[in-house]
């Protein structure tokens, strides 16, 4: 299967041809020329080196920040857990869980920011994603949670966070 590429200024005209006997990419010039070829490894290991930030940005509405605060989250048959986030923004948290909750599931959780430890806030949440192993060492795995229900006081207090957390990364 050819796709002719007529968006991307850059590449205009140049066409990526999938083959699926071979499990390759192929890129050509206008011209046909053959420019390079990848194999489907090397586009999903690219694809999952990237970070979740980047992968799931088309999805999100607020901006997210590494963090790690503790969080206790529930069930829908009441069992607790307590656990850490790996990232946090307006909109959802990532909970790290060696055994994640499958998407669509819905929970509450409870967690407090470092600059208000003594002040818990309460959400309804569903799960959104889950990374079932740790991908380059790096990541835990653990489960992308959105925020179905938040006060607006809390949301307002995660937006100046992330917001405050994103400058300061940006400085150092």
């Amino acid at each position: 299967m050819k796709l002719p590429v007529t968006t991307t200024e850059g590449h205009k005209g140049k066409a990526l041809e999938m083959n699926a006997e071979q499990e390759v990419v192929m890129l050509h010039s206008a011209t046909g020329e053959l420019l390079g070829i990848l194999s489907w490894e090397a586009v999903i290991e690219q694809i999952l080196a990237s970070d979740d930030d980047a992968r799931f940005a088309h999805a999100r509405s607020h901006p997210r920040a590494p963090l790690a605060v503790k969080v206790r989250y529930t069930t829908p048959e009441g069992k607790q857990f307590d656990s850490l986030t790996g990232g946090i923004g307006a909109g959802g948290l990532f909970i790290e869980s060696s055994a994640p909750l499958a998407p669509g599931t819905e929970l509450s959780v409870e967690f407090a920011l470092p600059d208000r430890p003594w002040e818990k806030h309460k959400a309804t949440a569903k799960v959104a994603w889950t990374r079932n192993k740790p991908e380059r060492h790096l990541l835990f795995p653990g489960m992308g949670v959105q925020f179905t229900s938040i006060d607006a006081k809390a949301r307002k207090e995660l937006v100046e966070l992330v917001e405050a957390l994103n400058r300061s990364r940006l400085v150092t």
